[in-house]
Formats: C-alpha cells, structure tokens, sequence
C-alpha cells in the first residue's frame, strides 16, 4: 500500500543522512518513477525532501528539519523484529518480517542480527491455527461476524461471534468478542473450532468493555475447596496459582484453599493430577468426587 511505503521511505530518510531513488526503489520493490512520484507527495505534505546531483548525491532531509536522525535505536528495532516474529509464528507466513525489512534501514537483513530472544507463539499443530488466525483478524479489522462449530467441556453447537480481540494467554490463543448465543462477552479458544467461517455481515455498533484477563477470577456461583497437592507437582501449582499463594503441610505437600467456577469443572481439574491431588474440604466434595472415582474403577473391572 502507498502509505505504507510512504511510511518506510519516511522512516529511512530520517535515520540516514542520504540515500538514493534507486536505493530506495530495490527496497520496497517499485520502479524510481514511483519513488519519484512518492517523495513528491511527502515535499506536497510539507516534509522538506532535498535532491543533491552528482557524486555522493541523492535524497535527504533537510538538516534543520529534524531534531533526532535517528527513530528508533538498534535495540527498539530488535525488540520490535521479535515481536513481528512472534506475530508470524503464527500466522506460518513472514509478512510481518517483510514489514521490518522495509522499515530497516541496515545493508543486512535485520531478523538475523540478533537471535537471543525467539518467541514462538504457535500451537504444537501449526495448522490448527494459523488458518484460524488470519480469518479471525480479517474479520476483526472488517468488523465482520464469524461463525463456527466449537467444542467444550459443556458440549459442542453452533457458535456466532462479533470478534474483538485475538489474545494469547495460559499458553493459548483465543478470541474474545460477543456471543450471540449468550448476548454477552465470551472467549473461545482456536483450537477448539471447526468449520469457522466469515460470514461478512457487519457486527452491530456497540460499546467494546475492556478486556480483563484473570484465570482465577470465575462466576458469581463459584465454589471454594481446599486441595492437597503432592510435592511433586509442585511446579504445575506454582505455575497455576503463583508462589506467594500456596502454603505447605509438615510433609512439604502443597495445601491450597482456591475457588473454582462449578463443581464438575472442579472435579475435572483436580483428575488431571492423578494421584498427585486430594480434596480436603468440604466434606461434600470429596464425597461426590469419590463417587466419580468408583464409576472410573467399575469400568476398568469388567
């Protein structure tokens, strides 16, 4: 896009002293006619764009123009180059590298200058994502609905979704917009979604609440329990509930005292841990979750 490009020449010529038409004409991969025709409209905008002939000569700005040469240091440019990489993790594309290129002013190509940070923000199974990612953001950048088949603890059904936000979190990608089903703000997570699909229909005008994020913080009807956790899966607890939380008993077991927004999700998390978990308190959860453990045993005896 034009103003992109207008963008990137802009952005160059403040961090060089001077660089030339056909530079700039091989860098964002457009003829010096166009660059021309470019550095015209950022003179018409009232950015001063001086032409110097002959050897060492070529496109600069004028020197009382600016204040700084230079936008962004090496390390900003570095720290951006990582998150744009992150950012195509995801996508399986390297459109936003290609974005940074454009935008580096250096001879080298600026993503292998420095890889002591790599971030990759895909799934395990690149292709349960990616796809989604990208349909998903058009979606929200149109402000077009999008529907899909999602699955979940509660069951399966037909989901209609007005998109607002893409969000990694608790090592997942989500998306949090307004349900149709529900008439109120959810999260679905990608991975979950079959048959996701734009619709093209314009989502209706509302006011978008922030955006909270808070794993622990559940439902108006949550339950409290009090679990034992095994010292060895100490660093999964740590993990889930933060350090300064927990509390430990006389054998350097973890007893924890935590809410939960239902009772079979309860139930649910604490059998992730196998044997490693026991509820404490209230008595009644541990009968009922005993209960569950006796219809386990039944099946694996026939």
């Amino acid at each position: 896009m034009k103003i992109d490009r207008l963008i990137g020449i802009l952005s160059i010529l403040l961090q060089r002293e001077k660089v030339t038409a056909p530079y700039l004409a091989e860098k964002f991969e457009v003829s010096r006619r166009t660059i021309n025709r470019d550095i015209e409209t950022l003179s018409k905008a009232g950015i001063p764009v001086v032409t110097s002939q002959g050897a060492g000569g070529g496109l600069s700005i004028m020197e009382g123009y600016k204040l700084d040469k230079t936008l962004l240091t090496s390390s900003d440019m570095q720290a951006i180059i990582s998150g744009l990489r992150s950012l195509d993790s995801v996508s399986g594309t390297n459109s936003y590298r290609l974005l940074m290129e454009k935008l580096s002013i250096e001879d080298k190509n600026p993503v292998d200058a420095d890889r002591s940070v790599i971030v990759d923000l895909s799934s395990w199974d690149k292709s349960a994502v990616s796809d989604k990612f990208d349909l998903i953001k058009h979606a929200i950048e149109n402000s077009q609905r999008i529907e899909f088949y999602y699955c979940s603890p509660n069951g399966e059904c037909d989901r209609s979704l007005e998109p607002c936000h893409l969000i990694f979190q608790w090592s997942d990608w989500y998306v949090w917009g307004y349900c149709m089903m529900r008439n109120d703000y959810r999260m679905f997570r990608l991975s979950r979604m079959s048959r996701l699909k734009n619709t093209g229909e314009a989502c209706a005008k509302r006011k978008i609440p922030e955006y909270t994020s808070n794993k622990l913080c559940h439902t108006k009807d949550e339950i409290e329990a009090t679990v034992r956790f095994d010292k060895e899966v100490k660093w999964r607890v740590v993990d889930e509930f933060g350090a300064d939380r927990i509390g430990y008993d006389e054998d350097g077991d973890i007893v924890l005292t935590f809410t939960w927004s239902d009772i079979p999700a309860f139930y649910r998390y604490i059998l992730s841990f196998g044997d490693k978990a026991e509820i404490l308190e209230p008595e009644s959860y541990r009968k009922g979750f005993k209960e569950i453990l006796k219809k386990m045993k039944k099946k694996y005896e026939t």
